[in-house]
C-alpha cells in the first residue's frame, strides 16, 4: 500500500483589519504553497498595543478571515510575533508573509523567529491597497481619495504628507492598477451546473465588510451559484453621494470576489436589473437588503422587472452595519487613526532606509 502523502500546512496571521484583496491575495499565495491553510488572527488587544486601535472589532475580523475562500482554519487571538510554539501546536510547516515590514511596538520585525529557523516563505504584497491607505482615504472625505494621478484642492492637500519620496513604500501606496491575471486568480472559474438555482444581488459593495458578509452568506443559501453585479463609480457616486465609493471599481471586484458565498462578478453591472440581464445569466431569484433602495436616473424602481416577474426578495441579513458605519468609526476616533498612520508609516519608513543603506 502505498505512503500517504503528508499534508502540507502553511500557516499565515495578522491583523486583518479592515480585509480587503490585498490580505486576500496573500491568503490565496500562502495557500497555493500547500495543502491546508491556516490562518491567525490577532486579537483588539494586541493589535492596540503594537499599531493602534482596530477599525474592525476581533469578532468582525475573524468571521470576515473565514469568509475568505482559500482559509480552511481561524485560529483566533493569534500572538503578534510568530513563533516556533505556535507552528507546531498548530502542526503547521512554515509561516507565508509578505513582502514587506511588519513590526512589533518596540520596532522588533515580527516573523524574526521563524525566518531565523528557516520556516519562513515570502509572497509578493499586492501593490496599490494597505489598511493604512484606505482609512487615508475615509480621513480625507473627498471624492478624489483614490485618483491619484489627479490634482488635488489646496484643503486636501494640507491634509495629505507632504511629498511621495517622505511616504513609506508599504502603506503610502499608489492607485491600484487592475490587470486579468489578477481577477482570473480570484476567480474560480466555474459556471453554473445544470440544474443549479442563480441568485443575483447587486449593489457597491464597497469596502466590503461584515455587514455585506452576512447579507451574502444569506442571500448565498437561496440558491447554489451566487452572481454579484457591481456598479460603477460614477453610479454608486450618484446614489449614495457625498466621497463614494471608497474603493474603486476594480479593487471592488477582488475584494467580493475573495468572498467563499461569490461565484461570479458582473463588472459594471446596469443599476436596473433588467429582463435581458435576467436572461442572459439564466438568473432565478433577485435579492437586495431591507436597505433603501435609490431610483434609477429616470424615477424608477431599478428592482420594477424582477418585482414583476415574481423573482425579486428581500434578504434579512440581521446586521445593520454599512459602509457609512465604518466611515463614521473612522471620523469619530479621527485623530487616533491619523496618529496610527503617521506612526506606522514613520516607523516602516525609518526600516526600509537601514535596509538600503546596508544594501550600499
Amino acid at each position: 500500500m502505498a505512503e500517504e502523502k503528508k499534508k502540507i500546512i502553511p500557516w499565515c496571521d495578522g491583523c486583518y483589519d479592515m480585509v480587503h484583496f490585498g490580505h486576500a491575495n496573500q491568503i490565496r499565495q500562502a495557500k497555493e504553497m500547500g495543502d491546508y491553510l491556516i490562518v491567525g488572527v490577532h486579537s483588539d488587544e494586541e493589535i492596540a498595543k503594537h499599531k493602534g486601535p482596530p477599525v474592525f472589532n476581533q469578532q468582525e475580523r475573524y468571521k470576515m478571515v473565514r469568509a475568505i475562500k482559500w482559509v480552511d482554519e481561524v485560529v483566533e487571538d493569534a500572538p503578534y510575533v510568530t513563533t516556533l510554539e505556535t507552528l507546531d501546536k498548530h502542526n503547521c510547516d512554515f509561516c507565508v508573509h509578505g513582502d514587506d515590514i511588519t513590526t512589533t511596538a518596540d520596532g522588533t520585525d515580527t516573523y524574526h523567529i521563524v525566518k531565523k529557523n528557516g520556516r519562513y516563505k515570502e509572497c509578493k504584497r499586492t501593490e496599490g491597497v494597505s489598511t493604512t491607505d484606505l482609512v487615508g482615504r475615509m480621513l480625507l472625505l473627498t471624492k478624489q481619495h483614490f485618483k491619484r494621478g489627479e490634482p488635488l484642492d489646496d484643503d486636501v492637500v494640507r491634509r495629505t504628507s507632504s511629498d511621495a519620496s517622505t511616504r513609506s513604500p508599504y502603506t503610502g501606496v499608489s492607485q491600484f492598477l487592475p490587470s486579468s491575471q489578477k481577477i482570473v486568480q480570484f476567480s474560480d472559474g466555474l459556471d453554473p451546473k445544470p440544474g443549479d438555482r442563480i441568485v443575483y444581488a447587486a449593489g457597491a459593495f464597497d469596502l466590503f465588510h461584515i455587514g455585506l458578509l452576512d447579507f451574502l452568506e444569506q442571500a448565498a443559501k437561496l440558491g447554489e451559484y451566487v452572481i454579484v453585479g457591481l456598479h460603477t463609480d460614477e453610479e454608486v457616486n450618484r446614489y449614495k453621494g457625498l466621497n463614494y465609493p471608497i474603493m474603486n471599481l476594480h479593487e471592488r471586484v477582488l475584494s467580493v470576489l475573495a468572498c467563499r458565498y461569490v461565484n461570479q462578478v458582473i463588472i459594471g453591472a446596469p443599476y436596473a436589473v433588467s429582463s435581458e440581464l435576467i436572461k442572459q445569466f439564466k438568473i432565478n431569484v433577485v435579492v437586495h437588503g431591507s436597505t433603501n433602495v435609490a431610483d434609477t436616473l429616470d424615477g424608477f424602481d431599478p428592482y420594477a422587472v424582477p418585482k414583476e416577474m415574481g423573482i425579486f426578495q428581500t434578504v434579512e441579513s440581521n446586521n445593520s452595519l454599512t459602509t457609512a458605519d465604518i466611515v463614521d468609526r473612522i471620523i469619530k476616533n479621527k485623530f487616533q487613526f491619523e496618529e496610527r498612520n503617521k506612526k506606522k508609516e514613520a516607523k516602516e519608513l525609518a526600516i526600509a532606509e537601514a535596509q538600503e543603506k546596508l544594501k550600499k
